[in-house]
């Protein structure tokens, strides 16, 4: 059995979603379902997904349209309380260096900067900013595949691209514990709102028990535990949330 929580992961919060998890097993297991003692912190999460052991995931909602849509069971979303964005949703934010000249996202598309960006798979890394560019006309221009959220940030503060979109929420944990980092960089504008990390279990299992037990969990998750994590609530979205067109990639071949 697999349990996973990944997309969010970071050293800082590991003692935090480690006490989430206890608390969503423990009402797994009053529901008789079965569910492993931790978390797994070290399997890649596209394995994880894939596992037929599956408890819990969470899934970023581009991944689970191109590959993993009819291949598990949606149970809903976190809840990180972005302002201006509905409940269980998020967006992308655009960065430059804090003295580039560019005053909006649109000023850097027009002018070709080159575009770092974490994966072709990513919906805050690639998908949403591509389907930004598409509703403005304009299109991006891409550069260095980072591999990571926060290397796509280091390498607009590095030079070595002049602009990237991270998740806001990763963003807002790294204003909160690399501001060194962050310190360098500037936001210009941000995507368009679409359904945020999704927690899955296997295909063969019923959503209920596990929205019951986490929503329990919720409840019971001490305050300080709920603000390290970021977390305020937990939405179901409709399967229609997630009827988005795919982006093409950002490497054809």
């Amino acid at each position: 059995m697999i349990a996973s929580l990944p997309m969010y992961a970071r050293p800082e919060n590991r003692a935090a979603h480690s006490a989430l998890w206890a608390l969503i097993r423990d009402g797994l297991r009053a529901r008789a379902l079965p569910a492993p003692d931790t978390l797994d912190f070290d399997t890649p999460h596209m394995q994880g997904w894939a596992r037929p052991d599956l408890v819990l995931g969470q899934i970023c909602n581009l991944p689970y349209r191109a590959q993993f849509r009819g291949r598990v069971t949606l149970i809903g979303c976190f809840d990180y309380g972005l302002p201006g964005c509905p409940p269980g949703q998020y967006y992308s934010q655009f960065v430059v260096r804090r003295d580039d000249p560019a005053a909006t996202a649109t000023d850097c598309a027009k002018a070709g900067y080159v575009f770092a960006y974490n994966e072709g798979l990513s919906q805050s890394g690639w998908g949403a900013p591509q389907a930004w560019a598409a509703a403005q006309g304009l299109a991006l221009r891409p550069g260095p595949k980072t591999g990571a959220h926060l290397a796509s940030l280091q390498a607009v503060a590095d030079g070595r691209a002049d602009w990237a979109a991270t998740d806001a929420i990763t963003l807002r944990m790294a204003q909160r514990w690399q501001s060194g980092l962050t310190d360098q960089l500037r936001i210009v504008g941000q995507s368009a709102p679409s359904p945020g990390m999704t927690l899955i279990t296997r295909l063969d299992q019923p959503a209920e028990p596990y929205v019951a037990a986490i929503t329990e969990a919720l409840a019971q998750l001490p305050a300080e535990i709920a603000q390290i994590l970021g977390i305020c609530g937990f939405y179901r979205l409709p399967q229609s949330a997630y009827d988005i067109a795919l982006p093409t990639p950002p490497d054809p071949a």
